[in-house]
């Protein structure tokens, strides 16, 4: 071996035992990883559903108030996972006045919950106390993921309590090839899996699912370990975000099995087949103005399965934006903060 490569070889010990050193010492500083740290106060609840509004300094400059509306996989804590990259602490500082619906962590007691009871109930009951607090007939209404399908479905059914509808990373046409997630729902044995857990569907095998999306992934993630520690700013974004991985909830049994077959096995929706509480849902009710916005990169809900919204609904006033990103930087990548929330923000106080 030459010397250059003897010295080579040395640096790079030296380089890694340096590194690992900072990891540890980095380690050792950490006694809590805080996540949803925006100051918030509950005002409505029942059972294990909250409703949050966040407090504000000062007064909003836009008079209607954004409901939030997540999705039932993993917590609402993405949109506010550290205070300098938080999708709802930016909503705060361009003047919206922002609540959010916190659906708790089912457990067997609520394996019958359906898509009624968190649809007409759970949003229905949030819009009426912001409107009777507010003194208010419509809300802003932002739906997320699954919680942005849920949002057009409570949009087509009470169109006159919506003054305006965001929908981020929202799937409604199911009949995808393009993301794995929705090919394998096609033939998922969904009541065999509902029974077979015991009508709750644990949080663990929902993150399983997503991780063999990219299993390589989390392969790429723990092998930068030393690296990622090494650094302390990295080493706590990498904490929030396993802490936010790891505190997925379960999954009301009734609720999921409904929403695989008629959605991800039928896609009822788009369809106009799909009924809730009695009542055929037509996105064609939905006419107040509607902005639709897509991840250009998303794994998770591609593009095609978000964009037809924009063709389904009757709003004259609508809009599609696309995100240049994936899933999880529409709430917490640097653009999201310089360029997603102000558009959003902007475009509501425009229609207020």
């Amino acid at each position: 071996m030459s010397t250059t490569s003897s010295t080579t070889l040395s640096e790079q010990m030296i380089g890694q035992v340096n590194t690992a050193s900072d990891a540890l010492q980095n380690m050792s500083t950490v006694h809590d990883v805080d996540i949803a740290t925006a100051p918030r106060e509950t005002v409505w609840e029942d059972g294990k559903v909250k409703l949050y509004r966040f407090r504000r300094d000062t007064e909003p400059t836009a008079k209607t108030p954004v409901l939030v509306a997540y999705a039932l996989v993993n917590r609402w804590e993405m949109m506010d996972l550290q205070p300098n990259r938080s999708f709802i602490r930016k909503m705060l500082s361009e003047g919206l006045d922002v609540y959010l619906i916190d659906w708790g962590y089912p457990s067997k007691v609520d394996r019958y919950k359906t898509m009624e009871d968190y649809i007409l109930g759970n949003i229905d009951d949030c819009v009426s106390y912001i409107c009777k607090a507010h003194h208010i007939s419509a809300v802003n209404l932002l739906g997320v993921c699954q919680g942005g399908t849920f949002s057009l479905i409570y949009s087509a059914l009470f169109p006159e309590k919506v003054k305006n509808l965001v929908t981020l990373v929202t799937p409604v046409d199911f009949d995808n090839e393009e993301g794995l997630l929705f090919k394998w729902a096609k033939d998922m044995d969904v009541d065999a899996i509902v029974d077979g857990f015991g009508g709750i569907i644990p949080g663990d095998f929902l993150n399983t699912g997503f991780d063999l999306l990219k299993p390589m992934n989390k392969t790429r993630k723990y092998m930068a370990m030393p690296q990622t520690m090494a650094d302390k700013g990295r080493m706590m974004n990498f904490l929030r975000m396993e802490h936010w991985v790891a505190d997925s909830p379960a999954q009301a049994g009734e609720t999921y099995r409904r929403f695989i077959k008629d959605m991800y096995q039928h896609n009822k929706l788009i369809k106009g087949e799909f009924e809730l509480g009695g009542r055929t849902v037509s996105l064609r009710s939905i006419n107040m103005p509607a902005l639709t916005i897509y991840a250009k990169d998303d794994h998770i809900v591609p593009p095609a399965t978000t964009t037809p919204i924009n063709d389904e609904i009757s709003s004259t006033d609508k809009e599609l934006m696309e995100f240049p990103g994936g899933h999880i930087g529409v709430f917490v990548g640097g653009r999201s903060q310089k360029l997603l929330t102000p558009a959003i923000a902007e475009w509501l106080k425009a229609r207020d």
